[in-house]
């Protein structure tokens, strides 16, 4: 459970008016010193599979090692990431950053030589492994410093929808930038950059020490902190977030090897755009409604459209139809994402949030691990298209474990926040 200490002073979100929007969230003092730096270090999050995809099946000639290579990669980041978030809890984001950038950098051009010298697929994995296991978790170190600064202001809803925009806009730049990288410089050029940005972008946020939230691990405040995978609602979230993950990893192995048997790879990124794009969108939207309805009914609703939307794919046999479908998947994932998220911030205490939100990340690394080694298979051994097949699976097996177990989701009392010694009218609760 988080602590409370007392402010002297009402936090920049205590005046947020009863429509809070994304003028005055983007108002918060010192918000641009960490957003700016954390966009670019999110960036290679969304370059990352598909650039191992490429340039993988480029010096094999399979899909499957391609889809292998870049599953070895998201399941590590699955594994990986909880304790990342953990350890950024206890002892600060910076002190996880700083050699977790600089790992993931050495460990990503690792890989891109292996690749290159055509080395053994056991290699490949081998150089994955390091590569996933030290991606940095921007994103959800991003959501935590919001809470600190936010607290338990009604623009925290915002800031989720803000959030799940920011993200998309990385999965619309990131393939984009990455298919263009592979295609018309170098099947190299897309891990290059990633590693880059990774660098740049991981070190100048990490030098953002004021908005970093305060550390549980020490000092004279002592924190209890329960773990976030003890909160039920947050196991079902990860289910949920599995399924979402299975569309990232089935869309971006299908699109390409849809483009590549029309001999049109560019359009892979147009088209993996075009999906990211409605789920940008879709995300705008949701952050600009006032909504009245509970998160966990909105989620039920909101999955319901994803699993039905993602069964479609396999049937499209066209660029036109394919795009259409891609754009109507990817509006109906934002409404799941920031709902996932928003219910982080009641089911979870605050000194553990940042350790949920990469639980909620890794899973989605995982289904989209698992989705791109089976999409690469089927694709490889079935017909084309076969691998947007996993789509539909991933989304309707997470739609009934979420329709099963959606009682989890209840959340906790909007005064869950205990003070600890003497009283005081207004509490402000330290994550």
């Amino acid at each position: 459970m988080g602590s409370t200490v007392t402010s002297s002073e009402p936090a920049p979100a205590a005046t947020a008016s009863s429509r809070p929007g994304y003028g005055q969230l983007l108002r918060t003092r010192g918000a641009w010193t960490f957003l700016l730096p954390g966009f670019a270090a999110r960036q290679p999050f969304a370059m990352l599979t598909i650039s191992i995809v490429l340039l993988v099946q480029r010096t094999t000639g399979s899909y499957g090692a391609a889809g292998a290579t870049a599953a070895v990669t998201g399941v590590s980041m699955a594994l990986f990431a909880p304790y990342s978030g953990r350890l950024a809890d206890r002892y600060g984001q910076r002190a996880v950053l700083v050699p977790g950038v600089l790992a993931h950098t050495l460990a990503g051009l690792t890989l891109t030589a292996l690749a290159l010298a055509h080395a053994p697929l056991w290699a490949l994995f081998a150089a994955a492994v390091p590569t996933g296991a030290s991606v940095p978790q921007v994103g959800p170190m991003v959501r935590a410093r919001w809470g600190v600064m936010l607290k338990d202001s009604p623009l925290m809803t915002t800031a989720a929808a803000f959030e799940s925009v920011t993200d998309e806009l990385t999965f619309v730049v990131g393939p984009l930038l990455a298919t263009a990288l592979c295609t018309t410089v170098t099947p190299a050029a897309g891990l290059v950059t990633e590693a880059a940005l990774t660098l740049v972008g991981g070190l100048l946020f990490a030098a953002q020490k004021r908005t970093q939230p305060p550390v549980t691990g020490g000092g004279h405040a002592r924190v209890e902190q329960t773990p976030a995978l003890r909160v039920p609602g947050v196991r079902v979230l990860i289910a949920t977030f599995l399924g979402i993950g299975s569309v990232f990893g089935g869309m971006q192995v299908s699109l390409a090897a849809f483009t590549e048997s029309i001999g049109e790879p560019g359009l892979n990124g147009v088209l993996y755009g075009t999906f990211a794009a409605g789920n940008m969108i879709s995300g705008v939207v949701c952050g600009a409604i006032a909504w009245k309805t509970a998160p966990q009914h909105r989620l039920l609703v909101g999955y319901t459209a994803l699993a039905l939307a993602a069964s479609a794919l396999w049937t499209a046999h066209s660029v036109p139809l394919l795009a259409a479908l891609g754009l109507l998947v990817g509006m109906c994932i934002a409404p799941a994402l920031i709902t996932g998220y928003t219910l982080v911030e009641s089911l979870v205490p605050a000194g553990a949030r940042t350790e949920a939100f990469t639980w909620l990340t890794g899973a989605v690394a995982l289904g989209q691990a698992a989705a791109v080694t089976v999409a690469g298979q089927l694709e490889d051994r079935l017909w084309g298209g076969a691998g947007f097949l996993v789509p539909m699976t991933g989304t309707v097996l997470a739609l009934l474990a979420l329709v099963a177990l959606r009682s989890r989701l209840a959340t906790r009392s909007q005064g869950r926040t205990v003070a600890r010694g003497v009283g005081h009218r207004a509490h402000v609760t330290v994550d």
